[in-house]
């Protein structure tokens, strides 16, 4: 990825504030706790964690739930998101979105220029921009409206 995507986003913020939003997550069959923290385009920052359910269908991720949360207060085009996770305790692995959610996001973001960020810690992270992630994605641009 071109550090230049990455050079006015506030990385470490957008990390931390994904580490405390996991400390919320509700898994207890998995036991995989992730939390995640988007970036509007005008730096508001929303986060949200992964809500399991017995039923399984129903469990909602992390990225979803801060993308949801920013998009019911009007919030439309983001900028970035950082996405922590792990099984319970400490952080020891990356985690990175499905490819559910690599769709809501392509909803709502320029592939091309929406910053992934996955983490360990603040000093420990990798970054991606969308379509690295979601190569020849589906858009709102493929409808025909």
């Amino acid at each position: 990825m071109d550090a230049s995507k990455i050079s006015d986003i506030p990385v470490a913020e957008l990390i931390r504030s994904a580490m405390e939003a996991r400390k919320k997550a509700y898994a207890p069959y998995s036991g995989y706790m992730v939390g995640a923290a988007v970036l509007t385009n005008e730096l508001r920052i929303y986060t949200g964690c992964n809500i399991e359910n017995a039923a399984y269908t129903p469990t909602v991720c992390a990225e979803r739930t801060a993308i949801f949360k920013a998009v019911s207060e009007g919030w439309r085009r983001f900028k970035a998101i950082a996405v922590v996770g792990s099984p319970k305790g400490d952080v020891t692995q990356y985690a990175f979105p499905c490819g559910v959610c690599r769709q809501v996001m392509r909803e709502f973001a320029d592939a091309d220029n929406f910053v992934v960020i996955v983490a360990k810690s603040e000093q420990d992270y990798q970054a991606f921009t969308l379509s690295e992630l979601l190569p020849e994605g589906f858009g709102p641009e493929n409808l025909n409206l």
